[in-house]
């Protein structure tokens, strides 16, 4: 793979670029700390922007790493940060990595994440080489399945009872495509 860190992306609505310190508000109030958007999510709602802001640092020192990839998703005519799309693993030597991404409800069922996903795997196959992009998500949550179908991404399986989301111990789906499929 050829890190090259988290780049500036741009779709016809959106801009996917690093998180920066003045996103705080926008992320605590989008999505966040918003309950129903985060249910299905391995990490626990934000209950203050100071945890927030605490989360954002951490983020934006990470920025330095060339295998760090978190992308704030905004609203182009807004400048709004509408959620994120990340990678949360990275196998150098399968050259793989898996994803992960949310938004605030308001933006629910509009196109914004097929749009975000579809720019991020374009991206990570072309300019990173990976091989195998993944992705999983709580069963309860089928919209997220849909989404990465309408990206061309495989359904591969679903494991029972293992993992933990705000949910609860919950199934989860795997969904994959690898490069040569997606360059064909």
């Amino acid at each position: 793979m050829k890190h090259k860190g988290t780049q500036i992306l741009e779709t016809e609505r959106l801009i996917l670029r690093p998180f920066v310190k003045g996103d705080a508000q926008d992320m605590f109030d989008n999505w966040a700390g918003d309950d129903e958007v985060t249910k299905y999510m391995n990490w626990v709602t934000q209950q203050s922007i100071e945890e927030t802001k605490n989360t954002l640092e951490k983020w934006t020192q990470r920025y330095a790493e060339e295998d760090f990839y978190n992308w704030a998703i905004e609203i182009k005519e807004t400048q709004n940060n509408i959620g994120f799309i990340s990678v949360v693993s990275c196998d150098e030597i399968v050259e793989k990595v898996e994803l992960g991404f949310g938004i605030g409800k308001n933006w629910w069922h509009k196109g914004v994440m097929t749009e975000t996903l579809n720019t991020v795997i374009d991206f990570l196959f072309k300019e990173i080489e990976v091989q195998r992009i993944q992705a999983s998500h709580d069963t309860n949550n089928p919209n997220s399945g849909k989404t990465m179908q309408k990206c061309g991404m495989k359904y591969e399986g679903t494991l029972r009872r293992a993992e933990i989301t705000n949910n609860g111990i919950c199934d989860v789906s795997y969904y994959a495509i690898l490069a040569d499929e997606y360059m064909q």
